[in-house]
């Protein structure tokens, strides 16, 4: 099968960012598994071509490392939010970012690059002291206080989402590559959505 190039974005990618950022009232019914599959299927498929600088892979580098944090804070979102809102939220966010990531490893791939950092905190500060979420912090949702987990969880989540809005502006302000700096503009809109969910969460 031909893989497809730029024009499949707009049909494969931006349903799959958009998916995790409405509120419970718009938000649609869940795929089923063999329409999960058939849209990670058509992502692996998505081509960004050869044209690309170093913004643009350190865009997808530090953006993969962001989502995988992100997988692990909502895995345990999942598991222990209290508010069936909260945990949903944290379900759509582990699907959309699975099929992100896999999609942003298949153009590094394309591209001849690795998909993991050697180091978050040194690559981070070569490129302007792009925030990043530390491991400890993380790790500290396990064991917080189940009363206390959801303000915890939402803080640190809404911060860590702000930072791949930040990732997602500068890769629009020196990015290179068409594909990436679309899929960049999506990823901060999403994520801008699902800052504005989790402010609302938070307060009640």
């Amino acid at each position: 099968m031909k893989r497809r190039h730029a024009a499949a974005l707009i049909v494969a990618v931006a349903p799959l960012l958009l998916g995790a950022c409405g509120t419970e009232a718009d938000k649609p019914a869940p795929a089923s598994t063999s329409a999960q599959t058939q849209s990670v299927k058509n992502v692996a498929e998505i081509t960004a071509g050869s044209t690309y600088n170093d913004t643009d892979v350190m865009f997808l580098q530090m953006l993969i490392d962001n989502l995988e944090q992100g997988q692990e804070m909502a895995q345990t979102a999942a598991k222990r939010s209290a508010r069936a809102e909260v945990a949903d939220l944290a379900k759509a966010v582990q699907a959309t970012q699975a099929d992100e990531i896999k999609l942003m490893k298949g153009w590094l791939a394309e591209w001849g690059k690795p998909a993991a950092l050697d180091e978050r905190v040194s690559l981070h500060a070569d490129h302007g002291g792009m925030p990043s979420t530390g491991d400890k912090e993380i790790a500290s949702l396990k064991t917080v206080k189940k009363a206390e987990f959801e303000t915890a969880f939402l803080n640190l989540f809404l911060a860590h989402q702000h930072n791949a809005v930040e990732f997602a502006q500068l890769e629009l302000d020196k990015g290179g590559n068409e594909l990436a700096k679309s899929f960049a503009e999506r990823v901060k809109q999403s994520r801008t959505d699902q800052v504005q969910q989790m402010l609302k969460l938070l307060a009640g």
